[in-house]
């Protein structure tokens, strides 16, 4: 008998955590016609080989392939899905009713599990790179995007802790600098600052943008989906 065992470890980025799959594959050793001959034993040995390294190839595709879990009472491939998340009905309901939409509570929930300012001040970073607010607006942005902030230096960066304490006015800001930059371009800055804006075309601001987009088909997909505790997810690097 001849078993394979490859283990899957599939990381999700910023808050999801990984999971271990192992793709189990068992073969019985074939019932070949006993022979004393040379030739038929070479014929068998050949056969065993061969089988096994097809089932060597069959588990690598099935590696390979995207695998669907349950969440929840939901499906998820292994780069996105849904779960609940206890009160983030109200702060979706609180979104919308400070002037979000469906597009930007996707952003939020993107980018922090409860759509909250609940993060390491800045997100970690510093001058036109920190970021504040439900969506983590990057200070260069916001100090462009609003006539309050434009006689701002990157170095007056904690006046965008305003922020995290008002949702309208995060909202308000996040809606201008859209407004600004116009949605792909804007895209492009929210993910990666300057350079984003300099270089809006690359692989990793087009993956950031499908997965808002992504997040956001499925909160219009039912209208449930814009006040209950569904939260969905998609894997994404943090940068």
């Amino acid at each position: 008998m001849v078993t394979i065992v490859i283990n899957r470890d599939k990381g999700h980025g910023n808050i999801n955590s990984g999971r271990v799959e192992y793709v189990i594959i068992t073969l019985s050793q074939l019932q070949l016609p006993q022979s004393s001959t040379h030739s038929t034993q070479s014929d068998s040995l050949t056969v065993r080989i061969s089988v096994i390294l097809s089932a060597v190839l069959l588990a690598t595709a099935v590696v390979a392939a995207p695998v669907e879990k349950s969440l929840n009472g939901k499906r998820a491939t292994a780069d996105r899905g849904s779960y609940t998340v206890s009160g983030l009905g109200d702060r979706k309901k609180a979104v919308l009713r400070n002037g979000g939409n469906t597009l930007t509570m996707a952003v939020a929930m993107l980018e922090t599990e409860k759509m909250s300012t609940n993060y390491t001040y800045g997100d970690g970073k510093s001058g036109d790179s920190g970021n504040f607010g439900i969506f983590k607006q990057n200070w260069l942005m916001i100090r462009q995007a609003v006539p309050q902030y434009s006689k701002y230096t990157g170095a007056q960066w904690n006046a965008g802790a305003a922020l995290n304490s008002n949702l309208s006015w995060d909202v308000k800001v996040l809606k201008a600098a859209q407004s600004k930059w116009g949605i792909d371009l804007w895209f492009a800055g929210h993910r990666n600052g300057e350079s984003g804006l300099l270089n809006p075309n690359t692989p990793d601001i087009k993956r950031y943008r499908d997965a808002v987009y992504w997040i956001k088909a499925q909160i219009d997909s039912n209208p449930h989906y814009r006040t209950d505790d569904t939260r969905f997810w998609v894997s994404v690097p943090a940068i």
